[in-house]
């Protein structure tokens, strides 16, 4: 019987995210407090980086606290440590970056790139989105040098989090106010979902070996570990669909809001679990090594070894790719591999007609550095058209990453 984990979905897009919120030195940094245990709450794991001037106003073990992870405002750990904060490897790490309070100085840094901080180093070395939200008094942020400011920034693709009108720390009343906390996380994942190219779609994936079992020790199995099938699962997870991730026996751990992970045996059982599972879903990732053959008769107890030969009769297991692309409806997209040794792409190519499937990714295991057990990939993608696309040896996660990306092509085509 199938086992499943993480039984239920959510859509929420902040859900897994990592996120990098950066804190300077405004009295609104007290918000800044509030804006992370929303983050947290909503499931996503946070970062937090200070200014100096930040440290004025809030402590490092109030954001620690509510993020459940160290708070840095410096490159080294503290100043006796000698051991190095790597502000690029934080910056990398992100899905997205919050700078919330943003000070008019702070701000001014960004827009002409001066790095003099780890907050700077942090901020310039990011590939992310960034959302900022400015805090200063009503004449300052209307003042011509922060208008410029902003609008250099938002040319550089970051989204704004307009602040808000109402009485300041000057007394004064007007615009300049940080955005309320509530509203920088609803903007946030407006921002997300409207970027989020299969956002509401739901996707059927498939991943490791199946074991047809000879007896109750024995099985017929293969060497495919789930690397190839998990990493497209998170792939897809991260590019906003509901993932049903069906898998045989495999020691891979994921943890992700967006997957639900159904664990199975054999082939039987896997095509059991795909079916109800297809019926609803958009599309079907077949990056299942599925055994093709199975024993006609399991032995209730251990064979035992003796001094003549011991012969199987073997039979087919169920094709659980020609099974769904026999049921594929209009719209729906199916995407299978084919593990060649020899005359790979005529071989791709049969499979890819002969199971109605619309795109298929073709692994050689005469390429090395691809197939089982590997944390590379050499893949070619072939389309229903003919059109085909080689790729070099990338890690597994830049090869699920095309994959998914050739998937979106079918889906919004």
């Amino acid at each position: 019987m199938a086992e499943c984990h993480l039984s239920s979905f959510s859509d929420e897009m902040l859900q897994g995210k990592k996120i990098i919120v950066g804190v300077s030195g405004s009295i609104a940094a007290y918000k800044a407090a509030y804006l992370v245990r929303l983050l947290v709450q909503a499931g996503a794991d946070v970062r937090v980086m200070l200014t100096n001037g930040a440290l004025q106003f809030v402590t490092p073990l109030t954001f620690s606290t509510l993020s459940k992870n160290p708070v840095h405002s410096d490159f080294t750990e503290n100043k006796d440590s000698g051991v190095w904060v790597n502000h690029v490897d934080m910056a990398l790490w992100a899905d997205l970056m919050i700078l919330a309070p943003l000070t008019a100085n702070t701000l001014s840094k960004m827009a002409h790139g001066q790095c003099d901080s780890f907050f700077m180093a942090v901020y310039m070395s990011a590939r992310c989105p960034v959302f900022f939200a400015p805090a200063m008094d009503h004449d300052m942020f209307l003042h011509g040098g922060t208008t410029e400011n902003v609008e250099k920034l938002i040319s550089f693709g970051h989204h704004l989090l307009a602040p808000g009108e109402g009485e300041l720390a000057s007394g004064l009343i007007g615009q300049g106010r940080m955005a309320e906390p509530e509203e920088i996380v609803a903007s946030v994942e407006s921002v997300l979902t409207a970027q989020s190219p299969l956002h509401g779609k739901h996707m059927l994936v498939t991943a490791g070996p199946t074991y047809e079992a000879i007896d109750p020790v024995r099985f017929i199995g293969n060497h495919s570990t789930g690397k190839m099938g998990f990493a497209l699962a998170e792939t897809l997870a991260n590019m906003g669909a509901r993932v049903s991730l069906v898998c045989g026996p495999t020691n891979i751990v994921l943890h992700h809001p967006l997957i639900q992970r159904v664990d199975v045996t054999s082939a039987k059982q896997m095509l059991d679990v795909c079916l109800p599972l297809f019926e609803e879903a958009d599309a079907a990732v077949l990056a299942a090594a599925v055994a093709d053959y199975m024993p006609e008769t399991v032995l209730e107890q251990k064979q035992k070894k003796a001094d003549e030969n011991w012969s199987l009769q073997l039979v087919k297991t169920p094709d659980i790719a020609l099974a769904l692309g026999s049921r594929k409806r209009e719209g729906q997209c199916l995407v299978g591999f084919a593990l060649e040794t020899n005359d790979e792409l005529t071989n791709a190519k049969s499979k890819l007609e002969r199971k109605n499937m619309d795109l298929i990714v073709l692994n050689s295991l005469r390429d090395e550095g691809a197939g089982f057990g590997t944390d590379t990939n050499k893949i070619t993608l072939i389309w229903r058209n003919n059109k085909t696309r080689e790729f070099g040896l990338k890690a597994k996660s830049a090869v699920a990453r095309d994959i998914a990306d050739a998937l979106v092509e079918l889906i919004h085509a």
